[in-house]
């Protein structure tokens, strides 16, 4: 039997580098909570279905964090009020000691084609399965969408749970193109979320083949 991992971990430092980059030594398990403090926070708070991930960089001094969104007006807000107000709860959330604060940064960055996201795409069939769209018709909806983006050279898209209500859970997915997942130099973006339906939990996951990398 083969062995399964993570299709990031295995290519990080490789082809792809972390989420979370910069000074995190004597002080390591303290900012790893912070980092997943922050995520949570975004992930409950900001827009759904328009945040792909969130990068976190952090200085001596400085915590920069980068929101990849396809949809940076709403998360900006009038007058960039968005981004103060997710200024100051992210600093209510990890700012424990004033003699060791740390200046907060935020930077929105726009994607502008959403359907070269896995992030995205598993979370817009998310949120069809919440509103009870048939799972193979979500599927289906989305695959057509990814098709048409040329950098796209394969796609595929699963989901499992009690699919459709059904007692008995089970696997189904659709895919189309290559998507040689062996390979460490191709460029494959993978996400998984999970859709909280009637009937219980749905994962969705999505993998993204964008060619190969040589860096």
């Amino acid at each position: 039997m083969s062995h399964k991992v993570h299709p990031k971990i295995i290519k990080i430092k490789g082809i792809q580098d972390w989420l979370s980059r910069g000074f995190y030594q004597k002080n390591f398990p303290q900012y790893l909570e912070e980092d997943f403090k922050i995520r949570e926070y975004l992930k409950k708070n900001l827009p759904a279905g328009s945040v792909a991930n969130v990068e976190i960089e952090r200085t001596q001094t400085v915590l920069k964090v980068i929101i990849k969104t396809s949809r940076p007006a709403l998360v900006i807000g009038r007058g960039g009020q968005g981004v103060n107000d997710i200024k100051t709860k992210l600093e209510k959330l990890i700012q424990k000691d004033e003699k060791e604060k740390t200046d907060i940064k935020v930077d929105i960055l726009e994607i502008r084609n959403p359907w070269g996201s896995a992030s995205l795409v598993a979370q817009w069939v998310k949120g069809q399965l919440e509103k009870q769209v048939p799972f193979r018709r979500a599927m289906k909806m989305a695959l057509e969408k990814v098709k048409d983006n040329k950098e796209i050279k394969g796609v595929k898209i699963e989901v499992s749970g009690r699919l459709n209500g059904v007692d008995i859970s089970r696997r189904e997915w659709i895919k189309h193109g290559k998507l040689p997942r062996q390979t460490f130099r191709a460029d494959i973006d993978y996400a998984l979320h999970e859709a909280n339906c009637n009937f219980g939990v749905i994962g969705v996951k999505v993998w993204l083949y964008k060619g190969e990398k040589f860096d």
